[in-house]
């Protein structure tokens, strides 16, 4: 970035000082004082939207730590993983209301079981111009399998394969209507699957080779879908920590900041920007154990959702940016009915929870709320909750357990109540719950009907709708909310930025799934 540019930022710094001190209208973030227009947040006073840069003079800073790894396989840190959707491309893309596009998947096909999915690739380069191959897929998806971040999608994968005309053959161990929902993964060199920083065949690559990183525009790329990103070269900031990147925002050149309002660590952002929240998947619920004297009761479990104002907990713990839910899914998914959610919402008393206590003959009406206590705003989430099933007349003791132990009373089902956080997959699958195997089915709360709706629902979306509404009439699960990040930006410079699920830079190649599929 230019001189002018970070004198820009100063001055601005300046003004608002200036305005806070006059006590005329601040601008420090406050998401109450703003509302949606378009596809940015932008404040109440009308102020205008500037379009994005859209040339090759546009100049952008983002920031990333150098010391972490830019493998999307292995990279968690939401800061790093910000720029990864400029680096690489997947088969399919999804956008922030979950619907999905192919990318390097060129045309698709589906078996009559709908066990089967056949794709054939676009001519893809990496940016080394090396093509891609469906040995790089295959490997890819394979090596994905056993990786912490996409590990979980492959509940239902039988098995990856290349055939031999190059196509990709994927076989899943159920019918599943929407598998490519699930395959943004990353695609990768089959050479550098270990790698830290690989090569991709998105539009720039990473050039370390210099005093200052930069993400350098690709002059081969392959392809020339439209894209917000046009800079010719990106400045990559090295990051410290949260607060330097806070401050680097305000007063210095950064460009676009990706933040974690649910973590103790997130700093508040003051002056001028443009503002989206972008959903994680992460989901927040309540878990009953099976086998405690309160909640293997089926109405008292049921009546549980009735006891909790899940609005008062997003609100004031997570600065509005989480979404409560009285289902087991993203409200911004095809999945989430708001009728069906309408009626599994608070009482404003916790009277209904109470009646049924009373009528099942509920003696024992202490019950230990388990909580991990590494999470100190989690803590205070389950402290609230507490008091809110105190109200209907329980008496709660909220066990702060650290990870081993955590882990350990999940196991030997040593509590009444789990307050716990997962990140649902894009299909919203809760298998890993209910079956008997599954990865989050503590508390024996396992169940082989309720595992074979799990199935039926990614057969046919429509049952999600049945599904959802045993699981609530059940109880087994209390849904809280879904969390979302913040992304800030410097204003007019990415207006029309739509940021989804784990892709910041969201675009597509204009193809749309049905004119991909070959019938």
């Amino acid at each position: 970035m230019s001189g002018g540019t970070t004198v820009k930022r100063f001055l601005a710094a300046l003004v608002c000082i200036a305005i806070l001190s006059t006590l005329f209208a601040g601008c420090q973030v406050d998401p109450d004082a703003y509302v949606p227009t378009g596809n940015a947040l932008t404040m109440e006073d009308g102020t205008p939207q500037q379009g994005p840069g859209s040339n090759e003079n546009q100049e952008l800073t983002l920031i990333y730590y150098p010391n972490r790894t830019m493998n999307p396989l292995q990279c968690t840190d939401f800061t790093n993983r910000t720029i990864l959707s400029l680096i690489y491309q997947s088969l399919f893309v999804t956008d922030r209301d979950y619907n999905v596009y192919p990318l390097l998947c060129k045309q698709y096909s589906v078996s009559k079981d709908m066990k089967t999915y056949t794709l054939s690739l676009e001519n893809a380069t990496f940016s080394d111009g090396t093509p891609l191959t469906a040995g790089d897929v295959v490997a890819t998806l394979t090596a994905a399998k056993t990786s912490a971040y996409y590990a979980g999608r492959y509940q239902h994968i039988k098995s990856v394969t290349a055939a031999e005309d190059g196509a990709i053959v994927i076989v899943t161990d159920t019918p599943m209507e929407n598998l490519p929902i699930l395959l943004d993964i990353p695609i990768l060199k089959a050479t550098e699957l270990e790698a830290t920083h690989p090569l991709g065949t998105g539009p720039y690559y990473l050039d370390s080779a210099g005093n200052t990183a930069l993400l350098r525009r690709r002059t081969n790329w392959w392809c020339n879908p439209s894209l917000l990103v046009t800079a010719p070269a990106i400045a990559l900031k090295e990051a410290v920590d949260i607060t330097q990147i806070r401050d680097s925002f305000e007063f210095d050149s950064l460009d676009l900041v990706c933040a974690d309002p649910g973590s103790d660590r997130y700093a508040d952002y003051r002056c001028d920007f443009e503002l989206w929240n972008c959903e994680t998947g992460l989901f927040l619920y309540l878990m009953c154990n099976m086998e405690s004297p309160i909640f293997s009761n089926p109405d008292v479990r049921a009546a549980l959702t009735t006891a909790i104002d899940r609005d008062a907990l997003a609100a004031a713990e997570y600065r509005g940016f989480a979404q409560a839910v009285t289902l087991p899914a993203s409200p911004d998914s095809p999945y989430y009915s708001t009728v069906l959610a309408s009626k599994y919402g608070y009482d404003g008393t916790g009277e209904t929870l109470k009646k049924a206590a009373s009528s099942a003959g509920v003696t024992k009406e202490e019950l230990v709320l388990m909580v991990n206590s590494g999470d100190s705003m989690r803590v205070r989430i389950a402290h609230a909750i507490a008091g809110m099933l105190e109200n209907a007349g329980f008496k709660v003791t909220v066990s702060e357990c650290s990870e081993s132990k955590f882990q350990k009373n999940l196991k030997n089902r040593n509590f009444d109540l789990c307050l716990a956080q997962t990140k649902l997959s894009p299909n919203m699958d809760l298998s890993p719950f209910f079956d008997t195997y599954g990865s989050l089915s503590y508390g024996k709360i396992n169940d082989t009907a309720m595992y074979a709706l799990c199935k039926e629902a990614l057969a046919n979306h429509g049952n999600y709708y049945t599904l959802h509404q045993t699981v609530m009439n059940d109880g087994r699960l209390c849904p809280i909310l879904f969390r979302s990040y913040a992304v800030y930006a410097t204003r007019g410079l990415l207006t029309e930025l739509m940021p989804a699920r784990d892709n910041i830079f969201f675009y597509t190649m204009n193809k749309t799934m049905e004119s991909a599929l070959i019938p």
